[in-house]
């Protein structure tokens, strides 16, 4: 009898997942409780995999005898209910796609900077290694397992994906940092998200590694109260680390088993302390797997960032203008806001997640010179910063945001979009708002 997988949402690790079930001749059903894009509904027709939008039908999901859901869906919602009732097992993309590869697998997580870390990681190992690229950027990694079945991979993990693994063991784990996120999640109760985030090293040996940041003090509680398997990597920016990585005189300096390589900074093209932090991060695991220090040195060099995260726009009227999209929680936009060095003109707002906006205020009273809204309900954000600034001003359009920044904005300063929000207010996704940013600043 075949076996039945259920595929719960029908995006991109929902299709890909259903395409390697198909081919391990698993029989699949995908059910999206929402609209599934067009490109996917060609893909499930094309393969002849059955699937239903706009409704979940229990009679042909609860007889499942393993179910993959997308990480946006909760627990909470009535199908996932059902089925932990009923005692059907529930697994993410990354647990069931790494049941069928026998490849070195890198799992990066973190609050913050984890997709930079997992591009850059990536970029650092494709010099010399077959590697891909997948997790919660590029084609799913079930696709890549079934189509290209790459010797190596740099999977960037959320928290939900994390949730749903039974088994899964990265050789190599990344935890970049942990800020409060997502907390709607995890009962409002921190302490759920950071253990969450701590499975990427559940199921670790001694013969596997951890890589983390040892000036994140969250981090290292956890680890003095949760003891784990796997050898710890530990990077820093502030003191000497004896095996793992830190920084000293503008260098980056890798030792793992007496095994010492300096990488130096100077032409680094990522700019801010954090970015020091991921480079460090992804050269420890290019050190790791036997990259040469050249090529480490050179990637490092080249690497031109990732899109919506203090991605340079344009230089307008000697004004520069940066991306920051990406920046969907309060430490994101602390790390943006920290790496300016001239006036800033911010634009922030969103879709609250229980924002604490205080960590900003040194930042805020030093480099900021006007606040723009930039969201449908601004109000925490205006009695969070209500006299700091002299120019605080609210709108519901990014092509309006943009002209009142061209407004306030004199030669030398900066134009940021840093929302330290979720988009889903007024965009579909942080894609579209940092592209619609985009796509003003150029219509300047």
């Amino acid at each position: 009898m075949k076996r039945r997988l259920v595929i719960l949402g029908g995006g991109e690790s929902g299709v890909g997942t259903a395409l390697l079930a198909k081919a391990k001749k698993y029989d699949v059903f995908v059910s999206d409780k929402g609209k599934i894009l067009d490109k996917y509904k060609k893909v499930l027709k094309h393969n002849e995999i059955e699937w239903e939008e706009g409704k979940h039908s229990e009679d042909k999901i609860l007889n499942a005898n393993v179910v993959m859901k997308s990480p946006g869906i909760p627990d909470s919602v009535p199908i996932m209910v059902r089925l932990i009732t009923a005692k059907v097992p529930v697994v993410s993309e990354i647990e069931f796609a790494s049941r069928f590869t026998d490849a070195t697998i890198v799992g990066i997580t973190g609050s913050n900077g984890k997709t930079t870390t997992a591009s850059l990681t990536y970029h650092l190992l494709k010099q010399e290694l077959d590697v891909g690229l997948a997790g919660n950027i590029g084609d799913s990694f079930a696709k890549q397992v079934l189509e290209y079945d790459f010797k190596n991979y740099v999977l960037e993990i959320s928290s939900f994906q994390l949730d749903n693994i039974v088994y899964f063991k990265p050789k190599i784990a990344v935890i970049t940092n942990i800020t409060p996120d997502h907390l709607d999640r995890y009962d409002n109760k921190f302490e759920n998200y950071i253990a969450s985030k701590f499975r990427i090293a559940m199921n670790q040996t001694r013969s596997d590694y951890l890589i983390y940041d040892a000036d994140d003090k969250v981090i290292v509680e956890h680890l003095k109260r949760n003891p784990i398997q796997s050898t710890m990597l530990p990077f820093s920016l502030s003191r000497v680390i004896e095996n793992g990585a830190y920084y000293k005189n503008k260098n980056i300096i890798i030792t793992i088993d007496n095994q010492k390589i300096i990488m130096p900074t100077t032409n680094l093209t990522l700019e801010g302390k954090h970015n020091i932090k991921n480079a460090m991060a992804a050269s420890t695991v290019a050190h790791l797997l036997k990259i040469r220090k050249q090529t480490i040195r050179e990637s490092l060099e080249n690497f031109q960032g990732v899109e919506h995260r203090l991605e340079h726009v344009l230089k307008i009227n000697k004004v520069h203008y940066i991306n920051d999209s990406k920046a969907t929680n309060v430490n994101a936009t602390y790390y943006a806001l920290e790496s300016m060095e001239a006036p800033t003109v911010w634009i922030v707002g969103g879709q609250d997640k229980g924002n604490n906006y205080s960590e900003l205020y040194p930042y805020v009273n030093e480099k900021v010179k006007a606040i723009i809204c930039l969201g449908i309900d601004n109000s925490k954000i205006i009695d969070a910063f209500n006299g700091m600034v002299d120019i605080m001003v609210e709108t519901q359009f990014m092509s309006e945001a943009v002209k009142i920044a061209y407004k306030i904005a004199e030669p030398g300063d900066n134009v940021l979009l840093s929302p330290a929000c979720a988009s889903f207010d007024l965009f579909e996704n942080y894609e579209d708002r940092g592209r619609q940013f985009k796509a003003a600043v150029r219509n300047l």
